[in-house]
């Protein structure tokens, strides 16, 4: 009978030694570029954090979250062009503005963005359905909710006739969100006075303009840098965007729930970072709207929230 070759304790000491298990090797650390116009609330940014840590992206054990934000457009490519010697493998663009600077740095790094214009017309994406390049993301659809954004704003406020525009014509998209509000404006016979504000130095400076004016509503164009300056809105009659204008004191917001859309840029990230080219991910379109009131505001400037208006919210802050 053949007899086994025996092995040693201290053999297969160092066998044990010299080849671990494949469980002990440590993970890959990928490396993932955030770049905003400015720093707006923690919220989104923490929504896209933890979706990501659902998907098995914990930031300390298999990837690094490089963030970076400007004041104004004006750092935004000097920025991107850092993120790229950083080595990071994909950049999450936080508006317009970051996705044309990241587009502009890169033509091969990866770019998942969130924009409120439109990615077709801004030159981010050959189509909604077939991105074509190294971008891809969502879009909040701004051009399409001016008119509804300005028929609730009648409605709320009854007397509104001249309202003031709020917007950063630095946003690729702005001049045909402008367009769009001026020919909804004018089928409802509202009058319309147009502050632009490119840096957040240029606030203050608009809304005490617009306080000395008679005018009787506010609409801002929702994109990251009003939404960084956005506590001068809190005299005026203002629509908004975002539920974050709102949280933040505004009086009433209708648009697109920004939470569901950084869980879905989360999506978008693990897919690319698992090899998903942004070509093959259609651009995704906001599935839900929402309408939010703040009834403090609405005391804080004198004003009655219409009965049928309220009925109509999805969220109320009392």
């Amino acid at each position: 009978m053949k007899r086994m070759p025996t092995v040693s304790l201290s053999a297969m000491l160092v066998l044990f030694l010299f080849h671990p298990a494949e469980a002990q090797k440590p993970p890959i650390v990928r490396k993932i570029g955030f770049l905003a116009s400015a720093s707006g609330p923690a919220g989104a940014y923490e929504v896209f954090r933890q979706s990501l840590r659902e998907l098995g992206n914990a930031e300390g054990h298999n990837i690094v979250i490089e963030y970076r934000s400007a004041e104004g457009r004006s750092r935004l490519l000097e920025l991107a062009n850092e993120l790229i010697r950083e080595k990071v493998e994909l950049i999450v663009a936080n508006g317009g503005p970051p996705a044309q600077s990241a587009k502009d740095a890169t033509k091969t790094i990866p770019i998942v963005f969130a924009t409120s214009g439109e990615p077709v017309e801004s030159g981010f994406v050959d189509s909604i359905a077939r991105p074509g390049g190294n971008l891809t993301g969502m879009s909040w659809l701004s051009f399409e909710l001016v008119g509804k954004r300005l028929e609730l704003l009648k409605e709320a406020v009854p007397r509104v006739s001249r309202v003031a525009i709020l917007s950063n014509p630095e946003h690729p998209g702005e001049k045909r969100e402008l367009r769009e509000t001026q020919n909804a404006a004018r089928a409802m016979g509202m009058t319309l006075d147009y502050y632009q504000t490119r840096t957040s130095a240029a606030f203050d400076a608009a809304y005490d303009a617009i306080s000395k004016q008679n005018v009787n509503g506010l609409l801002v164009f929702p994109e990251a840098l009003t939404l960084a300056n956005r506590l001068g809105i809190l005299d005026f009659a203002a629509m908004l965007g975002w539920k974050e204008y709102v949280e933040a004191g505004g009086l009433m917001a209708y648009g697109p729930n920004r939470d569901e859309s950084y869980r879905r840029i989360a999506v978008y990230v693990d897919k690319i970072l698992k090899g998903t080219k942004p070509a093959d991910l259609p651009v995704e379109l906001p599935m839900r709207f929402e309408l939010v009131i703040n009834l403090k505001t609405a005391k804080q400037i004198g004003l009655t929230i219409p009965p049928n208006v309220l009925a109509r919210a999805d969220w109320v802050i009392k």
